[in-house]
C-alpha cells in the first residue's frame, strides 16, 4: 500500500463505493439518467445568435451580428429572472423524455435495441458482483492493517516503543546527514523532551494538516481535540462504514469516544457501485458550559414602558468540528428546491469529509502529521470561484444601537422570559 494519496475535487463530490481508493465514483444519489437520444435531430439545431433572433422579445430589435445578439440576450435574461426561471423549469422537464426516434425505427430494429439493452442488464449484474467482490477483498486486507493501526496507536499513547528495526526503515537521512556518525543511546537520553509520554496533539496536528478538516476546526476545537487519542473505522455487516473517535479524559464532555457512521443503499448504482444514503452521529454529553458547538449571546433589552433595561443571554450555534457529529438531514418539505439544493450541497460536504478521513487520515496518518501528505494535495483541487473576499461582503450585522432597538420588549412580560435554550438543530445535550 506505498501508492500515493491521490486528491479529489470538491466541486465535482461524489459517494465511491466503500474502498479507500476506489477507482470510479458513484453519484451522491441516484437520480442518474441512462442515455438516450437526442431531442433534437442532428443538423436541426440552431446557432444560439439565429434561435434569438427568432424569438418574439427581440423580433423587432435591430440587431445584425451574433455578438449584438449574445449581448442583447444576456441583458434580457438579466432583467428578467423569472424568464431563466421558466427556461430552465422547461428544459428540465425535457430531462428524461423520448425523443420518438427509437419508437420511429422499423420494428426490426427496435427488437435489436431491445436485445441490446437485454445485455446491458446482465452487464449490470456482473458490475454488482464485482463491487461485492471488491468490497469483501477490501475487509480481508483491512483485517490484516488493523493490527498495524493498533501498533501506531500505542506508540502515539506512549504505551510501548517502536522497535530499532521500525526506527531503521522509518529513517530517512539527508546526503548532508550521511556522513555524521549516529548518536548512542546515552547521548539520545541526555536531550531534552526525553520525559514527554508518546506524540503529543499527533492526531489534532495530522487533521490540521488536512485540508478539508482544517477548514472545520476552530481555536476553540483545539482545546478537545488535543485529548483525541486514536481515529479508526470498521465496516459494517450491511455496505457501509464507521469512524471512532477515542478520546481521554477531558473537561469538554463525558464520552469516551464519539462515532460517525455512514450508509449505502441496498441498490447499486448506474455503474455497479454503493450509492451513498445518509450518515448518522451520536450525542455528546458536554459538561455544563463547555458545549463548543453553541456560543453565548448576550443582548441588551429595554422595556418600553418602564424604561429598564436588563441583559438576556442565549445560545446559538457557532462554527464547530464537532457538529460533524450531527450529520444534515433531508429537508421535510421537499416541494422547496432552494432547501433541496442546499441540503445536497452539505449531504455531499458531510460525505466528502468522512471519506477523507476513511481514505486519507487513517491509512496515513502520520504522512499528515509530518505534512509529507500534503505534496499530493494540490491547492489547484478547490475552486477560487467558491471563494470570495470578505471585504467584499456586506455587512449584515446591525450596531448595538439598532439592536436594543430591535430587541425592545412590547410589555413588561418580557421582564420575566427565560434566555432561549439550545438551539433544536443542534442534537449535542
Amino acid at each position: 500500500m506505498s501508492e500515493p494519496i491521490r486528491n479529489k475535487k470538491l466541486d465535482s463530490i461524489t459517494a465511491p463505493t466503500p474502498q479507500n481508493t476506489p477507482s470510479n465514483a458513484a453519484p451522491i444519489s441516484s437520480h442518474a439518467q441512462q442515455p438516450g437520444v437526442a431531442s433534437i435531430k442532428e443538423g436541426t439545431l440552431l446557432p444560439f445568435h439565429k434561435l434569438f433572433c427568432c424569438t418574439p422579445l427581440t423580433a423587432n430589435l435591430n440587431l445584425r451580428t451574433p455578438e449584438e445578439m449574445e449581448r442583447a440576450a444576456a441583458g434580457l435574461f438579466a432583467a428578467n429572472p423569472a424568464l431563466v426561471s421558466m427556461m430552465q423549469a422547461k428544459l428540465g422537464s425535457l430531462v428524461g423524455r423520448s425523443s420518438g426516434y427509437i419508437e420511429s425505427l422499423p420494428v426490426s430494429v427496435r427488437r435489436r435495441v431491445a436485445g441490446l439493452k437485454g445485455i446491458q442488464k446482465e452487464h449490470s449484474k456482473l458490475e454488482a458482483e464485482f463491487q461485492e467482490e471488491v468490497l469483501q477483498l477490501e475487509k480481508k486486507y483491512f483485517a490484516k492493517f488493523t493490527p498495524l493501526y493498533q501498533k501506531r496507536a500505542t506508540i502515539v499513547n506512549g504505551q510501548v516503543e517502536p522497535s530499532e528495526e521500525e526506527v531503521k526503515v522509518g529513517e530517512t537521512k539527508d546526503e548532508e546527514d550521511d556522513d555524521e556518525e549516529e548518536k548512542n543511546e546515552e547521548e539520545v537520553n541526555k536531550e531534552p523532551g526525553t520525559d514527554i509520554k508518546g506524540i503529543p496533539e499527533f492526531w489534532l496536528s495530522a487533521m490540521k494538516n488536512q485540508i478539508s478538516l482544517a477548514e472545520m476546526i476552530t481555536d476553540r476545537d483545539e482545546g478537545a481535540l488535543k485529548h483525541l487519542t486514536d481515529i479508526r473505522m470498521e465496516y459494517l455487516d450491511q455496505p457501509g462504514f464507521r469512524l471512532i473517535f477515542e478520546f481521554e479524559e477531558n473537561e469538554y464532555f463525558t464520552n469516551k469516544t464519539l462515532t460517525k457512521t455512514y450508509f449505502y443503499r441496498e441498490e447499486n448504482g448506474y455503474f455497479g457501485d454503493f450509492i451513498y444514503d445518509h450518515a448518522e452521529g451520536c450525542e455528546i454529553d458536554w459538561k455544563t458550559g463547555k458545549n463548543l458547538t453553541v456560543r453565548i449571546e448576550s443582548k441588551k433589552q429595554r422595556n418600553k414602558n418602564t424604561k429598564q433595561t436588563r441583559v438576556v443571554k442565549k445560545t446559538v450555534p457557532t462554527q464547530s468540528f464537532f457538529s460533524f457529529f450531527s450529520p444534515p438531514e433531508p429537508p421535510a418539505d421537499e416541494e422547496d428546491e432552494d432547501v433541496d439544493e442546499d441540503i445536497e450541497a452539505r449531504l455531499e460536504l458531510d460525505y466528502q469529509l468522512g471519506e477523507d478521513i476513511k481514505e486519507k487520515l487513517i491509512p496515513r496518518a502520520i504522512d499528515w502529521f509530518t505534512g509529507e501528505a500534503l505534496q499530493y494535495e494540490s491547492i489547484d483541487d478547490f475552486d477560487d470561484d467558491e471563494f470570495e473576499d470578505e471585504d467584499d461582503e456586506e455587512g449584515d450585522d446591525l450596531s448595538d444601537d439598532d439592536r436594543d432597538e430591535d430587541e425592545e420588549s412590547d410589555d413588561d412580560d418580557a421582564d420575566g422570559a427565560k434566555p432561549k435554550q439550545e438551539a433544536a438543530e443542534c442534537k449535542q445535550s
